[in-house]
C-alpha cells in the first residue's frame, strides 16, 4: 500500500509542476529564468571545445550567437528589428546599446554584426566554461574597479579595431536598468571611437515590462523593438569633446526608448534624428 501511494506521489509531482508553471507567476518566471541560464552554461560547455580548435578568435562569437539564438523562440519572444541598414558598414564602429536584463543578449544575438564582440565585466572571466567560450570568442574583459588598467584596455582597443577591422560592443550605463528613463552613461565607450575615430551606432532596446520584470517575477512571451539609429560621426573630435558627444547619444537614445515606451516626450527633451557633436576650426562644439 505504501510503495502504491509513494507511486501516486511521483506521478502527482510531474502534473503539479505543470499546473504551478501554467498558472503561477512566479514559479513560471524562476523556471524560464532557470532555463535560460541553463540553456547558456550547456551550450558554452558543448561548443567551447570546438571554439578552442581556432584559438582566441573573434570569429567564434559566431558559434556563441547560435547558441543564443534559439532562446527567443524557447522563450517566446518575438524580435522586430528596425534600421538594420546602419549597420551596413564595412568599417570598423563602436556600438552603444541600453542594459536592461541577461535578455539583452538575445537581441545582441539577433542584430550583432560580423568581427564584432562585446566589452564586458572582468567577473565574467571566472564563470566556468561560460567565461571560457567568452575568452574564446575575443570578447575583451575589462576591470571596473581599477580605473587605470581600464583605460589601457580601452587604448589597447582602440589601436586593434582599425588592424584587425573590429566592431565592438558596449552598454555604456555599466549595469542592468529596467527603469524607465536611462542611467547616466559611462564614456569609455566614447573615448574608445574618439581615440580610434570610428563612428558610433547607437542601438535601443524596447522595454520588457509587458513580459518580464525581474521585481514582479514575470516572464510570459511578448515583442520586443530594436531600433538601430543613424551612425554618430567622431572624425574630428577630441578628448574633450566626449562629455558633450556622450551626452549627445545618451540623449537621442533615451528619446528613442521614450517612444517606444509610449512616452514621446523621453527624458531630455529634442528629437530621435542622429545626434551630432562637430568641431569648428575654433576649437568649439556645437
Amino acid at each position: 500500500m505504501e510503495v502504491v501511494l509513494l507511486h501516486g506521489l511521483l506521478l502527482l509531482l510531474p502534473l503539479a509542476g505543470l499546473l504551478l508553471y501554467r498558472y503561477n507567476t512566479t514559479f513560471h518566471y524562476f523556471c524560464k529564468v532557470a532555463f535560460f541560464h541553463c540553456w547558456l552554461v550547456a551550450m558554452a560547455t558543448i561548443l567551447s571545445p570546438f571554439a578552442a580548435l581556432r584559438g582566441r578568435s573573434v570569429e567564434n562569437m559566431k558559434l556563441l550567437r547560435a547558441a543564443i539564438l534559439p532562446l527567443k523562440r524557447f522563450c517566446g519572444i518575438k524580435l522586430q528589428v528596425r534600421g538594420t541598414e546602419h549597420l551596413n558598414s564595412k568599417e570598423p564602429y563602436v556600438i552603444v546599446c541600453n542594459h536592461q536584463a541577461s535578455l539583452d543578449l538575445v537581441g545582441m544575438a539577433e542584430v550583432i554584426p560580423e568581427r564584432c564582440v562585446p566589452i564586458a565585466k572582468k567577473e565574467l572571466l571566472y564563470m566556468g566554461t561560460v567565461g571560457w567560450a567568452c575568452w574564446l570568442s575575443g570578447i575583451i574583459f575589462i576591470d571596473r574597479h581599477r580605473r587605470d588598467a581600464a583605460i589601457d584596455v580601452i587604448s589597447q582597443t582602440a589601436r586593434t579595431m582599425w588592424r584587425e577591422n573590429l566592431r565592438v560592443w558596449v552598454f555604456p550605463e555599466g549595469t542592468r536598468n529596467q527603469n524607465k528613463s536611462m542611467l547616466p552613461f559611462k564614456r569609455g565607450a566614447f573615448h574608445l571611437a574618439v581615440q580610434a575615430q570610428v563612428p558610433i551606432f547607437p542601438i535601443v532596446i524596447s522595454p520588457y515590462w509587458d513580459f518580464f520584470s525581474s521585481k514582479e517575477k514575470k516572464f510570459t512571451s511578448g515583442t520586443c523593438t530594436i531600433q538601430i539609429l543613424p551612425k554618430v560621426e567622431t572624425r574630428g573630435l577630441s578628448p574633450e569633446d566626449v562629455p558633450e558627444l556622450t551626452e549627445a547619444v545618451r540623449r537621442a537614445m533615451a528619446e528613442a526608448l521614450a517612444e517606444m515606451s509610449g512616452n514621446p516626450r523621453g527624458d531630455q527633451g529634442g528629437g530621435t534624428g542622429s545626434p551630432q557633436c562637430q568641431k569648428d576650426p575654433t576649437g568649439t562644439t556645437y
